[in-house]
């Protein structure tokens, strides 16, 4: 008999001690036909559908390379990957619980981070996409069996999940990725300023530029 798995995000939290920022999502699984599942080896590929939320004017403002401006959200809005991950799981009968580790990042060259960042409160709408590997009882003693295309599950996850979580390994703080050779350029202009911090570098740039550190750009 072919096992018949359905898939609920209950929880997702902080890990915790963990070095790098990760979420654990708790997930339970439910075997609908009564048949022991020997092992799982499970996949997810967790997707942000920025469509299924509303945007006051400063996030529309944060989001505007994302998205554009509200204009534009009916063509823009548009689910997007975020991250995947995946975990075995021993067996069981009827149902389990198990965890999934989603490894998050600070960088803002992967899509996620400037949406995540641009947020200031409510739900993050997240899509989790099961796939995998079911083995279990089958006619001449073990079988191996696909997880189904469709199994999926939606989880609203708090926006203040993911900033305690920043704050927590990232406190007061932002990353930003820049290519060595622009890295080496504000370093020359920090020694030639005799500025202390990397801080003081970009702010006296933006300065410059006409941009005082802390007020938003224009529209």
């Amino acid at each position: 008999m072919t096992p018949q798995l359905s898939f609920a995000v209950l929880d997702v939290v902080p890990e915790p001690y963990a070095v790098t920022p990760n979420l654990l999502a708790r997930v339970r699984v439910e075997e609908g036909t009564g048949e022991p599942v020997h092992a799982l080896a499970l996949r997810a590929q967790v997707r942000i559908e920025p469509q299924r939320r509303r945007y006051d004017d400063e996030e529309e403002r944060a989001l505007r390379d994302l998205f554009g401006d509200r204009s534009r959200f009916a063509q823009t809005l548009r689910p997007f990957s975020w991250l995947h991950t995946s975990t075995v799981a021993p067996g069981f009968t009827g149902a389990t619980e198990l965890q999934l580790v989603l490894p998050c990042t600070y960088d803002f060259d992967v899509a996620g981070t400037p949406y995540l960042h641009g947020l200031r409160d409510g739900e993050v709408p997240l899509l989790f996409l099961f796939s995998g590997t079911v083995f279990g009882r089958g006619a001449t003693g073990f079988a191996v069996t696909p997880v189904s295309w469709e199994a999926e599950a939606r989880y609203r996850l708090p926006v203040a999940v993911w900033r305690d979580l920043m704050e927590a390994h990232f406190p007061g703080s932002e990353w930003v990725r820049m290519r060595r050779d622009t890295v080496d350029a504000l370093a020359q202009h920090r020694s030639r300023r005799g500025l202390t911090s990397w801080d003081d570098v970009v702010t006296t740039l933006l300065a410059e530029a006409g941009q005082p550190a802390g007020e938003p750009a224009g529209p």
